[in-house]
């Protein structure tokens, strides 16, 4: 085996379409790190589960501290290469880490929000401590929360590693770009998507399977892809989607106090109070009070 004349192609292959670190530029921020910057998050998020980090006699201020302290040095070196990468100063980091560490004890109010939708909305929990601990979509929705203020805060790059981690772990794919109100429960979550402009209302579960995704994407006039504009739908509170339901397109609404039922293919807005669900072939929209007056009258 020629070892040289291997190294050589493959230098001349990085110089020529680029190198997978960027050789001779700035570093990316390694996933790896990131992956443990993620757990360092749970840590803080969720002190006392899945993990030992302090030891039994000390000090649970000093302990918090350590790893706050642990979390923003690793922070401000991957943010630094975010930065970098985008031609921005790494200096911006600090004030960026700070308000990320600072928004800690918010985030940790909504998802206690969300831990209290899976205890009401699973009849199989019985208690938070199974739900922190076994339920995928904790890890799901704990990160995807501190990505979307990284994301909000225009960091490149993290924001997507963090939720991709959560992602492979859990199989559940919220981008960060996402916008999501309190006690958001996702039941079994497998296979579950979310675009990146979606909009969430609060109270809204979801079942294993379901994708709120884009219809089509827009086109310049060379053919590419627009970026940033709306793609994905808008759902409103207390709204209840099942498994393999596929909802698609940014000017598509749900309203608030709406069911979809199982495998619903929808690409049209739906008022409040409505009930989506098949009929055969057919796709039915319908008033949720109208039927729950009908059941009333039949029963009585």
């Amino acid at each position: 085996m020629n070892w040289d004349s291997l190294t050589d192609a493959l230098l001349l292959s990085y110089r020529e379409q680029g190198g997978t670190n960027h050789l001779g530029g700035a570093a990316l921020p390694s996933q790896a790190t990131v992956n443990g910057l993620a757990l360092s998050f749970m840590h803080l998020l969720f002190p006392g589960y899945f993990e030992r980090t302090c030891e039994d006699s000390e000090n649970p201020a000093d302990c918090i501290r350590r790893n706050l302290r642990t979390l923003g040095i690793g922070l401000e070196d991957e943010l630094g290469k975010c930065l970098r990468h985008a031609g921005r100063d790494p200096a911006e980091a600090a004030p960026l880490i700070r308000q990320l560490l600072e928004a800690l004890p918010t985030i940790r109010r909504l998802l206690r929000t969300d831990v209290e939708a899976a205890y009401i909305g699973d009849p199989a929990a019985r208690s938070y401590e199974e739900i922190i601990l076994a339920y995928p979509c904790i890890l799901a929705i704990s990160l995807q929360r501190v990505a979307h203020l990284l994301y909000e805060q225009e960091v490149p790059l993290l924001p997507r590693m963090l939720t991709e981690y959560a992602h492979r772990q859990t199989g559940i794919d919220i981008h960060p770009g996402a916008t999501i109100g309190s006690h958001f429960f996702i039941d079994h979550g497998t296979g579950v998507v979310i675009g990146e402009t979606t909009t969430i209302g609060s109270h809204v579960k979801l079942y294993q399977g379901v994708t709120l995704g884009a219809k089509s994407f827009k086109t310049d006039a060379s053919g590419k892809i627009i970026k940033g504009i709306k793609r994905h739908p808008d759902i409103g509170d207390h709204v209840t989607i099942y498994a393999g339901a596929t909802i698609l397109g940014g000017e598509t609404q749900v309203g608030s106090n709406c069911i979809i039922g199982s495998n619903v293919w929808l690409m049209q807005s739906i008022p409040d109070d409505s009930i989506a669900y098949y009929k055969g072939e057919n796709l039915v929209v319908r008033s949720r009070r109208a039927r729950e007056e009908a059941e009333e009258s039949s029963s009585s």
